[in-house]
């Protein structure tokens, strides 16, 4: 049976509700509820103006109505009296078919249909910085390898345990709390679970992580790549698939090679199949690509793939295998929508053990160091304008995903691509004004 959310409202003591969705864009856009109106919205849903987001629509589209998941339910932990809820979009009685999280479900059940079941983990990387956004928010973390610098992690204490002991409260798991790759970085890492809960989770993560931040008079951002010289913020997803009672993990096979199934591997072929097109949503800004392919940065590397690769327990290709049973893909960064990120696994996934892919041989090398070496190994895509463009040919992925999301995400990411270039910049002119 639902959740009856006016009665949880009076229960726990929530005044107001956050009724919440994510866009194409990954931005999150909300209504705030008074609980006395719970009830009706609960039924019919929070009116919006589908236009005024990142949806593709335009002013003259019906009202859209986003209907909340009493299931997603999460009480701000920095402020119980508001209540935070995931919704699905409907725009005339119908599902509004490229909003993320519609997207996100249609692949699971498609995936459910044929006995298969998603879970994954993020790793989510984020800066946190001062709050103009130019410059690093503590001015003494300047190691030249600043990873795991326990000075630098105790500094930010306060901040990192409100988000972490927010997590333990919502009953999430976080198990390790770390000082990243680049100087002012953070990552934290709690327990995987089914898609659309772990997507909800990141979701929120990302919101409750700037508010906390906020909070303390600071800001954090996921931004792929916010200083040219360090390391890039990833988004490294954990990535399983059981059965439909979600009790089996069928990647998992003591006597397959490296502890993963001969289904594993197929799904594992599918990512590497389209893994061109699905850099298009997992890094999805121009910005992205100074992460991606990037020259050293001054810890001496970017932790970022440029080739289409998969490993063992080797961190400079784009999957590796570090434990049987799951893969590691490397390839998403902080921009990547926290509902097309496992929609896009899920979808290449899927065409890979319907097909019987072969992932190709395996490469035990450092790809940072050797991979000049390598012949046939497809390189990822240079800039957006090439990754949407590999998105438009992969007709079947496309079709996995669902044509809607495609078609609305392609159009106005080119749009995005189109305003980039005309910008000029300081090095355009420094270069070239005198030619």
């Amino acid at each position: 049976m639902a959740i009856d959310l006016a009665k949880e409202a009076k229960s726990r003591g929530i005044e107001y509700f956050l009724i919440s969705f994510t866009d194409l864009f990954g931005v999150m856009r909300a209504k705030l509820v008074p609980a006395s109106a719970i009830a009706g919205m609960q039924k019919d849903g929070a009116g919006f103006a589908g236009f005024a987001s990142w949806l593709d629509m335009t002013p003259a589209h019906a009202d859209m109505f986003a209907v909340p998941d009493p299931d997603s339910l999460i009480q701000l932990p920095w402020k119980p009296t508001v209540g935070w809820l995931a919704s699905d979009l409907y725009m005339n009685g119908e599902e509004v078919a490229q909003a993320p999280r519609n997207t996100l479900k249609r692949v699971v059940a498609r995936a459910e249909a044929q006995g298969h079941r998603l879970k994954h983990g993020v790793e989510c990387e984020y800066f946190v910085i001062s709050e103009d956004g130019r410059a690093l928010a503590d001015g003494r973390d300047t190691q030249g390898k600043p990873c795991y610098d326990v000075q630098a992690l105790m500094r930010r204490y306060d901040v990192i345990t409100e988000i972490c002991d927010a997590m333990q409260a919502l009953g999430w798991g976080p198990y390790q709390n770390d000082h990243e790759d680049a100087n002012g970085q953070f990552e934290m890492n709690w327990d995987f679970a089914d898609a659309l809960v772990t997507a909800d989770r990141h979701a929120f993560f990302k919101y409750m992580t700037k508010s906390i931040a906020e909070k303390h008079g600071l800001r954090a951002t996921f931004m792929p790549k916010p200083f040219a010289d360090l390391t890039g913020n990833g988004c490294h997803a954990h990535v399983s698939v059981w059965n439909k009672t979600g009790k089996k993990n069928v990647f998992d096979d003591p006597k397959g090679e490296l502890g993963v199934s001969a289904l594993g591997y197929n799904f594992l072929g599918g990512i590497m199949a389209h893994g061109e097109a699905l850099c298009a949503m997992m890094n999805p800004t121009v910005n992205s690509y100074k992460r991606l392919s990037a020259p050293r940065t001054t810890s001496g590397a970017t932790w970022s793939p440029s080739s289409i690769t998969y490993t063992g327990n080797n961190r400079t290709h784009m999957i590796r295998i570090p434990d049987p049973g799951r893969f590691e893909l490397r390839l998403a960064d902080g921009a990547a929508n926290p509902y097309l990120l496992p929609a896009c696994i899920m979808a290449a996934g899927l065409d890979g053990i319907e097909r019987k892919l072969d992932p190709g041989k395996r490469l035990d090398i450092d790809m940072y160091a050797e991979g000049h070496k390598v012949r046939g190994a497809k390189k990822l895509p240079l800039n957006l304008l090439d990754a949407l463009r590999a998105l438009e040919k992969d007709k079947s992925l496309r079709a996995a995903i669902g044509e809607e999301t495609c078609a609305a995400f392609l159009k106005l990411k080119h749009e995005e691509w189109t305003d980039y270039t005309r910008h000029l910049t300081d090095w355009e002119r420094d270069n070239t004004l005198d030619c």
